[in-house]
């Protein structure tokens, strides 16, 4: 393929339509193309292609639709979360080929590197990028692009003047100076360009009329600019007779794979504000391992040359270990004094730091402080004004708020942690063994410091060993000795063991609480109900202490522990409790599940109002309570993986109350999300648990819920059998709660006997349900009870027989609150008036209970009426509605995992 962002957007991909100009589809290849890792929400999608309207899906999926058909299906994915990748050629796009060679040229010699980037700038054809697309998100692309532009035009330039090509200097820079009269490294290069031209009194001459009108335009020039120009008046500077330079960092060691784009970035900006006359502090702070020093290593190395005055380094050992003492800073002070003179006689770390800010302030020196432990130690070692630029590191956060720079450093990608693992393996022991790598990455946690050991360990063994390792890590037990290599200084335990012995005694207790609740992340209100369990303890300091630790992360309001951390919390933190561990373990669980119980009931409240669940009362946890069903629906969704591993928890610690109750707890949410698989091992789960704990009522719901999450998987049989046993437990209490639950029982299995064709006996159980419902005045149940006959009717084309008793059944689900019943039975009408040959009613019910079902976010039923709207829309002749829904329906079922998607894009293309 031939893709293009650098000037008009165009793509001609063999096959398919291409895309060109400033249509929606070409402004979505230029945004996915141009945006980091090719991937964009689709919000950023909508607000970048219809700024001044509400976020769309269906616009969106439009746009990404056409894009398909022009750059091809498999090139354009999306996940569950709503982001969209494209994937195309590396050499296919001219960006890429671009990046690529920019990037490969930094490694080449100064030949080599002249002639890749002029490759390079080959792309650039028309000097601009994303042309004809407008917007706030595209300007600030094409202006992120015009500096990437830059520089390479400067380095470009750079590598001429190293290997002579005078004449093409004097063309370039010349036309570069006219574009740009005000940038200083192109006046630079100008000026160095013009070295032999103007040589002499004649030349000198020019040189200061060029430097005068440069300062009246821009004033005084930074110091780079100013070196080059005092170099060319004949001023250069000599080491003769100057102090010693010191230069004490250390090598830079281990690849920084995955880094080097931070690296870049942040030598960028040092060299940017350096050439302002300006100083940075660059924090970098993260997890133990998580290769803080080895970014700071390399982004020394890089800058070392711009810092003419010297390199200063000192190991801070905030977390050496081995219960040694963070280094003293007037210690680091004597040291950093000697080695700049003029030397001091000052005492006192106060005295100490005034003298090393003044003996930095007439210079440029690169300091790099490795693994501090707090911002105390940490200041006093900082210079005043200048140029100077200090790199820190450090485990702790608490650091951030004094830097100019700050990054925490993220878990390396996939492709990156393959490569830190594959570093000596042949190219053929890669692919022959993929997949064991891929899983020894996950093992690791993309850790770096735990992808060295393994590498390390790699090295000598055989690679069909590999096997072996896979099994070792994945043993949790077994899996911090398997990372430990003392004697190369690689250990993840070690590291993790210092970054814990700094915590306090309530930090050290909640990390493994922590490390107790299953996972994958926790909640602000989970975390502060764990400080109920056991020994009373101010749960919001301790986690705020571990967060500042990088030990938790807190990521989209919810914290989140690595699964190293978690292992290393479990077999080597031994909290301070007051009885035995196994105890305080069993209540933290307990603590953990009462707040998971009661939380996601207050959300099933509002889902479902018609089933109640004897949970009781809090027991010492808080509730949030939802504010409607949408906010309840986004409240489990967001706790949906923790609340699924709070049922194993349960299961693990045989809390047979949790195993029963918190599955029932989820299961019309489950149903509404299309989670069948989880809701029938949950309900499985809790069968067996109320089996032994509750009442013939109690396990008659579970039984209906069974039977409900079988007959959505259209397994009519075992839903029958389940509604049966519902019947029979039922009919085994006559209370009021009795007889509702055997009218719900009843009219489950009437609609699952008539989804089996068995009519006459679903009608049966129909009316005798409705019987029941008349009875205990149940008018939710009413209703439905008679929706379920009037389809009956409906099935047999008794169409006025029908409408008569929905008609009833919609009278009497509108003196309630039962949303959910009134859409069902707007559905039932809408098919009873459309079979009647009655469209234009049958369109207003059905858009009705779309709507409904929609509010409710019930994506399965949404589906399923939205499908029918479109047949009615189709039949009335009004296909732009049709497909309008139909992009509805895409979008639903995209959600719901995928089933029916490529029926609905059949119907789709059909329909365009």
């Amino acid at each position: 393929m031939d893709g293009r962002v650098l000037g008009p957007i165009s793509a001609d991909v063999p096959g398919h339509k291409g895309v060109s100009g400033a249509t929606k589809a070409a402004g979505l290849f230029g945004l996915l193309v141009t945006s980091p890792d090719c991937r964009c929400t689709k919000q950023e999608i909508s607000l970048t292609l219809w700024p001044d309207r509400e976020l769309s899906n269906e616009l969106v999926y439009r746009a990404v639709s056409d894009l398909r058909k022009g750059v091809g299906t498999d090139a354009v994915t999306h996940n569950a979360s709503g982001v969209y990748t494209i994937s195309l050629p590396r050499d296919g796009v001219d960006l890429f080929r671009f990046r690529a060679d920019v990037a490969e040229a930094e490694h080449l010699s100064p030949p080599e590197r002249f002639e890749r980037l002029g490759r390079a700038l080959d792309e650039w054809r028309d000097g601009e990028s994303l042309l004809g697309l407008t917007g706030g998100l595209f300007e600030l692309r094409r202006s992120e692009l015009r500096a990437e532009h830059l520089a390479a035009v400067c380095a470009h330039m750079d590598a001429a003047l190293r290997v002579g090509e005078e004449k093409w200097l004097l063309n370039e820079t010349g036309k570069w100076h006219r574009r740009l009269p005000k940038h200083p490294e192109i006046f630079r290069f100008f000026l160095q360009a013009r070295e032999r031209e103007w040589a002499g009194k004649a030349g000198a001459k020019k040189l200061e009329r060029a430097v005068r009108q440069w300062e009246r335009a821009n004033g005084r020039p930074g110091r780079k600019l100013q070196e080059a120009i005092e170099e060319l008046r004949g001023f250069r500077h000599s080491a003769f007779g100057r102090s010693p330079v010191p230069d004490q960092l250390p090598p830079p060691g281990r690849q920084p794979f995955g880094r080097e784009a931070l690296i870049g970035e942040l030598a960028d900006i040092v060299l940017q504000r350096q050439e302002v006359g300006r100083g940075t502090l660059v924090v970098l702070s993260g997890m133990a391992g998580i290769g803080k020093s080895t970014v700071a290593v390399h982004l020394a190395d890089r800058l070392r040359q711009r810092f003419p005055d010297g390199a200063l380094y000192a190991d801070l050992r905030g977390f050496a270990g081995d219960d040694a003492q963070p280094v003293d800073p007037e210690h680091v002070l004597d040291r950093f004094l000697t080695a700049i003179p003029p030397y001091t006689s000052a005492t006192g770390v106060e005295a100490k730091s005034a003298a090393l800010r003044s003996a930095l302030a007439s210079r440029s020196v690169l300091i790099l402080l490795d693994d501090a432990r707090s911002a105390q130690q940490v200041l006093p070692l900082l210079p005043g004004r200048g140029t100077s630029t200090v790199i820190v590191t450090s485990r702790m956060g608490d650091l951030r708020t004094h830097g100019d720079v700050h990054r925490s450093l993220e878990l390396l990608e996939d492709e990156a942690a393959l490569a830190v693992l594959q570093e000596d393996i042949t190219p053929a022991d890669r692919a022959r063994r993929a997949r064991a790598f891929a899983e020894l990455a996950r093992l690791c946690g993309n850790l770096p410091l735990a992808l060295a050991v393994v590498a390390r360990r790699l090295k000598h063994r055989p690679i069909g060993a590999i096997d072996d390792l896979v099994r070792e890590l994945a043993k949790e037990r077994d899996m911090l000795d398997a990372l430990h290599l003392p004697a190369h200084e690689l250990s993840v335990r070690m590291a993790l063991g210092c970054s814990v012995r700094a915590l306090s005694e309530p930090a050290r207790r909640l990390l493994w609480q922590l490390a107790v609740h299953p996972g994958p992340t926790i909640g602000w209100g989970a975390v502060l109900n764990l400080g109920n369990a056991g020994r009373e303890m101010r749960a919001d300091r301790a986690v705020e202490e571990l967060g500042a630790a990088s030990l938790a992360e807190l990521s989209s309001e919810r914290y989140r522990l690595h699964d190293l951390v978690r292992a290393y919390a479990r077999d080597y933190i031994e909290p301070q409790v007051d009885g035995e561990l196994r105890d305080f373990e069993k209540a933290t669980a307990r603590q953990i599940l009462e707040h998971q119980l009661h939380n996601a009931r207050a959300c099933d409240r509002l889902i479902d109002r018609q089933r109640t669940l004897p949970v009781g009362d809090p027991d010492g946890v808080r509730v949030v309570e939802p504010e409607d069903v949408a906010d309840a629906m986004v409240v489990l969704d967001e706790e949906y993986d923790t609340l699924l591993r709070g049922i194993q928890l349960a299961a693990r610690y045989a809390m047979e109350r949790y195993t029963w109750l918190l599955p029932m707890a989820l299961v019309t949410y489950q149903w509404r999300r299309r989670h069948l698989a989880d809701a029938l091992r949950g309900l499985t789960e809790s069968v067996r648990a109320a089996e032994l704990l509750a009442s013939p009522v109690d396990r008659a719901m579970v039984y209906r819920m069974l039977a409900g999450t079988h007959w959505r998987l259209e397994r009519f049989e075992i839903a029958t059998a389940h509604l049966r046993r519902a019947v029979h437990l039922s009919e085994q209490d006559s209370s009021g709660d009795g007889l509702l639950s055997l009218a719900r029982s009843l009219h489950a299995l009437a609609i699952t006997l008539r989804k089996k064709g068995e009519r006459e006996e679903a009608e049966v159980h129909h009316r005798r349900s409705l019987r029941l419902y008349q009875k205990i005045s149940e008018p939710v149940g009413e209703a439905a009870a008679l929706n379920g006959i009037g389809t009956l009717h409906y099935d047999r084309a008794e169409y006025d027989e029908a409408l008569r008793v929905c008609a009833q059944a919609l009278r009497i689900v509108e003196r309630t609150a039962d949303r959910n019943g009134r859409a069902d039975v707007l559905s039932t009408l809408a098919k009873i008036h459309q079979a009647r040959l009655e469209r234009s009613e049958a369109l207003t019910l059905c858009r009705l209970a779309c709507d409904i079902y929609r509010e409710l976010d019930y994506w399965p039923n949404e589906d399923k009426a939205l499908w029918f709207y479109a047949d009615i829309l189709m039949a009335v002749g009004r296909p732009a509605e049709a497909v309008e829904a139909l992009e509805r329906v895409l979008v639903l079922r995209e959600r719901m995992g995928g089933t029916g998607v490529s029926e609905a894009r059949n119907r789709l293309e059909g329909l365009r």
